[in-house]
């Protein structure tokens, strides 16, 4: 009875350490529509013998990870941006270590709370997923999704208007010349100049030769005479 006891006990601890292990998120600025806001997520270790190699975010909508920039993460780790979210990654971390990261958007959405759910991957393979989101009334979930609070907008804050989506076909056609009104000169237009220069030069050579016949025959001319 008293290992049977001893055993319990040890999962009972062994649980609990496993459910105290959280990603969490936190702000620079927590109310809504609040503008170049710095989000910085933590995510605590859970294993004794591996280190963290990738953390994966979902971002909430509202927030577009194309517009996401990496503030600050682990040494050597980078960010690729994905179609609803983006992973940080790089070196793995000593085991223990927590894994930390900050990311700077441009405006937060207009709403009362924001989930993350996160995804963490550590060098031995294992994965941990925090993307259950507690509801309200209801008792936190056992794998809970980051949750950022949000409070209530300032009285003059409004959403940034979306910049025109850019155009680069469009942009290099109204910008680059026609190979009309080109200033550079064409193959064509160099083969021509080309030709033209070559026969002014048979006609001159032609005069030339003519003139100097004329030279010739005339001198000839005046010494039969003399």
């Amino acid at each position: 009875m008293a290992a049977i006891a001893a055993a319990a006990a040890s999962i009972v601890v062994a649980a609990a350490g496993t459910a105290a292990a959280h990603a969490e998120v936190s702000a620079s600025d927590d109310r809504a529509l609040a503008r170049e806001v710095t989000l910085t997520f933590e995510s605590e270790a859970e294993s004794s013998s591996a280190g963290f190699t990738k953390i994966q975010i979902v971002l909430p909508e509202g927030i577009d990870p194309a517009a996401v920039r990496l503030a600050k993460a682990p040494e050597g780790w980078k960010i690729t941006p994905g179609t609803d979210g983006y992973t940080v990654a790089g070196p793995k971390l000593a085991a223990g270590v927590n894994a930390e990261h900050s990311i700077t958007v441009a405006q937060l959405p207009q709403a009362k709370s924001l989930a993350f759910k996160t995804v963490e991957t550590y060098s031995d393979g294992e994965v941990s997923r925090w993307i259950e989101v507690p509801k309200d009334g209801e008792a936190e979930p056992q794998n809970p999704a980051p949750v950022l609070k949000l409070k209530a907008a300032a009285a003059d804050a409004s959403s940034l208007a979306p910049g025109p989506s850019p155009t680069p076909s469009v942009t290099a056609s109204s910008t680059a010349p026609s190979p009309s009104t080109s200033t550079a000169p064409s193959a064509q237009a160099e083969e021509n100049d080309s030709d033209e220069g070559s026969g002014a030069g048979v006609w001159i050579a032609v005069a030339a030769v003519v003139v100097a016949a004329a030279v010739g025959a005339a001198w000839l001319i005046r010494r039969r005479r003399s």
